[in-house]
C-alpha cells in the first residue's frame, strides 16, 4: 500500500491527532493565525451522533476494529512468566476528538510533589523515578486556561493537599449534585477525613456555543449529546475549524514521519480511507495519537539520521510507558433497610456524586510504609448505566453456577429496584519500571502493512501495597455510610483509557524521549504533546495534565513560528 503520495499539500503546523494533546494546539496555533492541518483516523462525529443508547455504545462504532489495527498485549504471570494475545482495548475513541469524547470527565491537577517525585520520595529498587524538567509553577498557568476554555465546573475547598491556584475558585460553579453526597460528608468527616466536591470538564451553564449539562447519568463512556463535556472537539477544535485556519482531514491515518537530511521533520505521509497515500508538508510537526501510538509512529519512522526510528539514538523511544494504577470498590445500598424518604433519595438518578478524598495523596505511615511515600486519590462516583452489561453479570452466582427462571428473574429485579451501587476509584502512580514499554511487532501487521505496536506492562509490587491501602480506606467510608455490603480490590492489569508516558520528557536525551518542552531529541520542529511526555502518571487521572501541557507547548510553538501574527500578515499569507 506504500506507494509514491497522491498529493502533496503545505501548511504551517501539521498535527498528528486530534484528541487532549491534539485540540490545543490546533487551537492555539490557529488563534495566533497560521494555517493547520489536524489529521485524524477516524471520523467527525458531533452531539447530533451521541445516543444515549447502552448498546449503542457497546457497539463499539467509535472504535477501532480488532480485524483492522490490533496491539501485542504482554502480561505478566504468576510464576514470573509471560503471557501474549492479541486486542483491541487500548483504542480510546477513533474519532475526532479521541478518547475526551468518551472520558468522565473527573479533573484533578497534579501536585507539585509530582513533579519532584525522586527528590521528594527518593528512590524506589526497580522503579525508574525521575524528576520533572519542569516544576508545577511552571504549568499552572496552564491549568488555569483549561479551566476557562475547555470549561471545568467545581468548588475549591480547604483540604491537607490542597494544590496551589492562581485563581480562588472555578469559573464554573459545580454540576448539580446527588443528594445523598450529604451522606458522604456527613460519613467522611465522622472518619476524620476530608471531603472534597470533585471538579469535572463538564459545563454547569452554557458557554461559547455550548450547552450545559443533561443530568442523564450516561456519561463517562458515553458521547456527550448537549456538548457540555469538554471534549477537544466540542471545546476546541470546532472553534479552530471555524477560524478559516483549521483543516481536519477525517480517516487520515498517518503512518510515516519524514526527515531531511539534517534529521527534522519534513513532511508525513498518510493513508485516506481507500489506502491511498497522501503527503503533507510542514514547518512544525506534532504528535499526540495516544502513548501507544505516539510511540509506534516515531519508531516506524526511521530515515538517514534516524535509523532506529524518530529520536532512537539512545533507544528511548516506547520506554517508561505507564498506566493507571489502583483499584476499585463499592458500596450496596439495600433500599428495604432505609425509610421511605431515603430510599427515594437513592433512586434518584441523573445528578453527580461529585466527591473525593486525597487525605492519603502523600502517605505518613511509618508503621507500615517505614517512611513517607507517595499516596493517591480515591473518587466516588455512580457508574454509567449498562443494564445490559449487568443483566449479564449477574447470570451466574457466587460458585458461578448459571440462574435460570424466577432465580434469575428475582436476581435482576432486586438489583435494579431494591439496591443502589456506589463504586470508588482508587488511583495511585503505576512506577515506570524496564518490563513496561513499547515496541514493534513485525509478525502482525494493521490493515495498511505497517507493523503494529507490542505493548509490555509489568507493574511494580509497591504499586500494589499502596493501592491496598487506599482500597482499605474507601471499604472503610462505604460502611460509615450504612452500606449493606462494601468491598474493594487491587489491579495489575493495564487501565485501557488512561495510559501515559513511553516518550518521557527531560533534559538528558541518553535518558529521555523529548526535552522540556516536549520537542523530540534530535529534532528541531518536531513535538510531541499527548500523554506521552509525563515521567508519571501522579495519582489522579491526566486528562486535565495533558491538556495543560498542550496549550504550555502551543505557546512555545507559537513563539518559534515568530510569534501571534497580525492582520497585515494573514492577508499576505492569503
Amino acid at each position: 500500500m506504500k506507494n509514491a503520495p497522491l498529493s502533496v499539500n503545505e501548511y504551517d503546523v501539521c498535527v498528528i491527532g486530534s484528541g487532549a494533546g491534539g485540540g490545543p494546539i490546533a487551537y492555539e496555533l490557529t488563534k495566533a493565525g497560521y494555517n493547520v492541518v489536524v489529521l485524524e483516523k477516524g471520523h467527525w462525529y458531533d452531539e447530533h451522533d451521541f445516543k444515549k443508547d447502552e448498546m449503542l455504545l457497546r457497539r463499539d462504532i467509535f472504535k477501532s476494529k480488532l480485524k483492522d489495527e490490533r496491539h501485542i498485549l504482554e502480561e505478566p504471570n504468576d510464576d514470573g512468566s509471560w503471557s501474549s494475545d492479541t486486542t483491541s482495548e487500548f483504542w480510546g475513541g477513533n474519532i475526532v476528538g479521541g478518547a475526551s469524547n468518551f472520558m468522565s470527565g473527573y479533573f484533578h491537577r497534579l501536585k507539585p510533589e509530582d513533579y519532584r517525585l525522586l527528590s521528594e520520595f527518593g528512590p524506589i529498587e526497580g522503579a525508574n523515578i525521575t524528576d520533572w524538567p519542569i516544576s508545577y509553577d511552571d504549568m499552572e498557568p496552564y491549568y488555569t486556561k483549561v479551566e476557562q476554555l475547555v470549561g471545568i465546573s467545581g468548588k475549591v475547598v480547604s483540604h491537607p493537599h490542597l494544590e496551589p491556584r492562581s485563581t480562588p475558585d472555578f469559573p464554573f460553579p459545580p454540576t448539580r449534585e446527588h443528594s445523598i453526597a450529604e451522606w458522604f460528608d456527613k460519613a467522611a468527616t465522622e472518619l476524620g477525613f476530608h471531603p472534597l466536591p470533585m471538579a469535572r470538564a463538564i459545563l454547569s451553564r452554557q458557554f461559547n456555543g455550548r450547552q450545559s449539562c443533561e443530568y442523564s447519568g450516561y456519561c463517562g463512556s458515553y458521547g456527550c449529546h448537549s456538548g457540555a463535556k469538554g471534549s477537544s472537539r466540542a471545546a476546541l477544535l470546532d472553534v479552530a475549524v471555524k477560524s478559516g485556519n483549521c483543516d481536519v482531514m477525517t480517516q487520515a491515518k498517518a503512518y510515516h514521519i519524514n526527515t531531511d537530511n539534517k534529521g527534522n521533520a519534513s513532511s508525513v505521509d498518510y493513508f485516506d480511507n481507500e489506502g491511498n497515500s497522501h503527503r503533507i508538508k510542514a514547518k512544525i510537526t506534532t504528535v499526540s495519537c495516544y502513548s501507544i501510538e505516539s510511540s509506534r509512529l516515531l519508531l516506524s519512522s526511521s530515515g538517514k539520521k534516524h535509523p532506529q526510528g524518530i529520536g532512537n539514538r539512545y533507544q528511548q523511544i516506547g520506554k517508561h510507558l505507564h498506566c493507571c494504577a489502583g483499584g476499585t470498590g463499592h458500596g450496596v445500598f439495600d433500599l428495604s433497610r432505609f425509610s421511605t424518604l431515603q430510599a427515594a433519595a437513592l433512586k434518584v438518578r441523573g445528578p453527580f456524586f461529585n466527591r473525593a478524598l486525597q487525605d492519603w495523596y502523600i502517605i505518613d505511615d511509618n508503621a507500615i510504609f517505614g517512611k513517607r511515600i507517595k499516596g493517591g486519590t480515591l473518587d466516588f462516583v455512580f457508574d454509567p448505566p449498562s443494564p445490559t452489561s449487568d443483566a449479564n453479570s449477574l447470570k451466574r452466582d457466587e460458585k458461578g453456577n448459571l440462574l435460570w427462571g424466577s432465580v434469575y428473574k428475582q436476581r435482576l429485579k432486586s438489583h435494579f429496584t431494591q439496591s443502589r451501587d456506589f463504586k470508588f476509584e482508587v488511583f495511585c502512580d503505576w512506577l515506570p519500571t524496564d518490563s513496561c514499554n513499547v515496541s514493534l511487532d513485525n509478525s502482525e501487521k494493521d490493515k495498511w502493512g505497517s507493523p503494529v505496536a507490542r505493548v509490555k506492562v509489568g507493574y511494580h509490587p509497591h504499586d500494589l501495597k499502596v493501592a491496598n491501602y487506599l482500597v482499605e480506606k474507601g471499604v472503610q467510608v462505604m460502611k460509615q455510610m450504612g452500606a449493606q455490603k462494601y468491598y474493594g480490590n487491587v489491579f495489575t492489569s493495564p487501565t485501557s483509557n488512561l495510559i501515559a508516558g513511553g516518550l518521557r520528557f527531560g533534559h538528558d536525551p541518553e535518558t529521555s524521549a523529548l526535552d522540556a518542552n516536549c520537542r523530540v531529541h534530535g529534532t528541531d520542529n518536531l513535538f510531541v504533546t499527548d500523554g506521552s511526555f509525563m515521567p508519571n502518571g501522579g495519582s489522579v487521572t491526566p486528562t486535565w495534565t495533558i491538556y495543560a501541557n498542550a496549550f504550555r507547548v502551543a505557546e512555545h510553538i507559537v513563539e518559534e513560528l515568530g510569534g501571534v501574527k497580525t492582520q497585515a500578515d494573514n492577508r499576505n499569507q492569503l
